[in-house]
């Protein structure tokens, strides 16, 4: 029988150091297979038309050409799905976010501080699979708060109406496109994204800046309020609890779930224990099965649920594997996600 075809990788990273780690913790996975590594974009070039490789990790800060000028130019020319390697520089997480706008489909941070080469052994082959799955597309530039269609403002929404999203490979513009088309009154929303620690507090300053609702990375205790959007910080578990006719979110450590934490499948079933029928579910574009229980779990308990569709998600898995488990209600193109989940918000009943 014929063996399975590798996946094959290139580094692209100015240390030398850095590039031996990456190497090394991709060696011992029988399905990847480094083919070659480049200190600069220069080299990274010509390598990518030499050796045709299937994902590229890439550095952000490199001499000759910062990473980001070439992952422009990449996605232009020779597009092929990209992990960001990053540090944890704040300066150099606001920039991996910006890398992602730009086409990038995962981040990763760099060895260091509080993120160990452990982590990296685990983590990166991980994004490495999910990457090679990634359908590229072209991206428009986002335009800022741009405006939710007219009948999406004009509806109203009972005080008790929450909205939950969960996604994972490509869902950071994916949730860009629909928290940039919600009104001001929206329901409070509480979001998933797999990201890694640090990046998320980037990712969640870069929707507040594009949004016209506010958007923060939450903390442990944080009400959930309309108009709001709290993004679970890297790392960590969010879950939904109601106290006093309130909902406010936990943050709080624990074991990982379908391999990540923050875990979606842990969201939803917070969100359908706390809210039941008033809450509103979406699950976006993402690698694995993560999200399918939990919207299950949401979905008996009263609340209306929706699935991104397929020609419209980076990578259909977490979609399927919730449609496959009959946990969706409504199959939809992103662009029209945000104005379905103002509809099923005005149509929520308390019990």
């Amino acid at each position: 029988m014929e063996a399975q075809r590798k996946t094959k990788v290139l580094i692209v990273d100015d240390s030398a150091i850095v590039r031996k780690m990456l190497s090394e913790a991709l060696a011992a996975e029988p399905d990847l297979e480094v083919v070659g590594t480049a200190p600069d974009p220069f080299v990274a070039r010509d390598k990518i038309l030499s050796l045709r490789p299937d994902v590229m990790t890439l550095d952000i800060e490199m001499p000759r050409m910062d990473g980001l000028t070439f992952l422009k130019k990449l996605m232009r020319f020779h597009p092929l799905p990209v992990v960001i390697i990053s540090s944890l520089a704040q300066a150099s997480s606001k920039t991996a976010i910006e890398a992602l706008q730009c086409g990038a489909v995962e981040v990763l941070g760099k060895p260091g501080g509080p993120y160990s080469v452990g982590e990296l052994k685990r983590d990166l082959p991980l994004k490495i699979r999910s990457a090679a799955h990634a359908r590229i597309v072209n991206r428009p530039e986002p335009a800022v708060a741009e405006k939710a269609p007219a009948q999406v403002l004009g509806r109203a929404v009972p005080p008790s109406a929450i909205i939950a999203i969960g996604a994972s490979t490509g869902g950071t513009e994916a949730i860009r496109e629909v928290l940039t088309r919600m009104p001001e009154a929206s329901p409070g929303i509480v979001v998933v994204q797999h990201i890694p620690a640090v990046f998320s507090t980037a990712f969640a300053n870069r929707l507040n800046d594009l949004c016209r609702i506010r958007v923060r990375e939450a903390a442990d205790g944080d009400r959930v309020l309309p108009g709001q959007a709290l993004v679970a910080p890297g790392n960590f578990h969010m879950t939904l609890r109601k106290r006093g006719g309130e909902y406010r979110v936990a943050v709080q450590d624990g074991e990982r779930v379908c391999y990540q934490r923050p875990s979606v499948d842990v969201l939803f079933d917070s969100v359908a224990e706390a809210a039941g029928g008033d809450a509103i579910g979406a699950i976006l574009t993402g690698m694995g099965a993560d999200g399918a229980r939990g919207m299950l779990k949401m979905k008996r308990a009263g609340a209306r649920t929706i699935a991104q569709d397929e020609a419209s998600c980076v990578v259909f898995g977490m979609p399927r594997e919730a449609i496959k488990a009959g946990a969706v209600d409504h199959v939809l193109p992103l662009d029209r996600i945000a104005g379905e989940l103002m509809a099923l918000a005005a149509q929520t009943v308390r019990a």
